[in-house]
């Protein structure tokens, strides 16, 4: 077999299109001959720093981005359902507080993704699923406990999570992303050949896997009868 190709998934919790994209990659990355790194970082920087405007400000595409969120939970098979205030919970509450955690559990774990996957999708889960909250240290503690973590190791990733160094650690990962080129997430760079190939949104992965020389299988490889099931 040919050495894998690394493909890092930029990514914030407080993106419900990052989420899909989030579940399809982590669904892929014992499928396609790939090397899946996750990288947390802050949607809002990414934002500021690109002059974008998130869809939510922009009436039109709020309103479509209701409808097509519903339409891709089921496609995707992803519990996501949207916060009863959607603007509270994107934008005056945001994940600053959720990414430093989830920076702080990679920095904790270094030699793998799997807590951050674990801790990500226990996020996502509470602010896109259950309309929880995600900003206060005991909703953050809650989200690592059923994530599988330890009390003791909550109390570490909290204190660490505060650190100036975590504070650094993730405006790296946000200005990366910047570099790549991204104005949005979620980010997807294939490393190809020897370039870096820019994928943005939870749209784009059969031209993904025609540019990693993969075949695409739908939403859920190998259970392609539950592509459309309903949540």
């Amino acid at each position: 077999m040919t050495s894998k190709k690394v493909v890092e998934l930029f990514f914030d919790v407080v993106s419900p299109y990052s989420w899909l994209a989030f579940e399809v990659m982590c669904r892929y990355k014992n499928v396609w001959n790939i090397d899946l790194k996750l990288r947390p970082a802050f949607l809002g920087g990414v934002m500021q720093g690109s002059g974008n405007k998130p869809p939510g400000l922009v009436p039109n595409k709020f309103l479509f981005m209701g409808k097509d969120l519903a339409r891709l939970a089921a496609y995707f098979n992803v519990p996501l359902h949207p916060p009863s205030d959607p603007a509270e919970a994107m934008f005056r509450k945001g994940s600053l507080n959720a990414m430093r955690f989830v920076k702080a559990v990679e920095e904790k774990h270094p030699d793998g993704d799997q807590n951050v996957e674990k801790i990500s999708r226990e996020l996502w889960r509470r602010i896109w699923s259950e309309d929880k909250d995600i900003t206060q240290p005991a909703s953050l503690a809650e989200a690592a406990k059923n994530a599988g973590l330890r009390s003791t190791e909550i109390e570490e990733l909290q204190n660490l999570s505060t650190t100036q160094e975590i504070k650094d650690k993730l405006k790296k990962s946000t200005q990366d992303a910047l570099d790549y080129g991204a104005f949005g997430f979620p980010l997807i760079i294939c490393h190809i050949n020897g370039e870096s190939e820019m994928f943005f949104g939870s749209d784009r992965f059969e031209l993904m896997a025609h540019c990693l020389g993969e075949k695409w299988l739908g939403p859920q490889p190998g259970h392609p009868e539950k592509t459309s099931a309903k949540l």
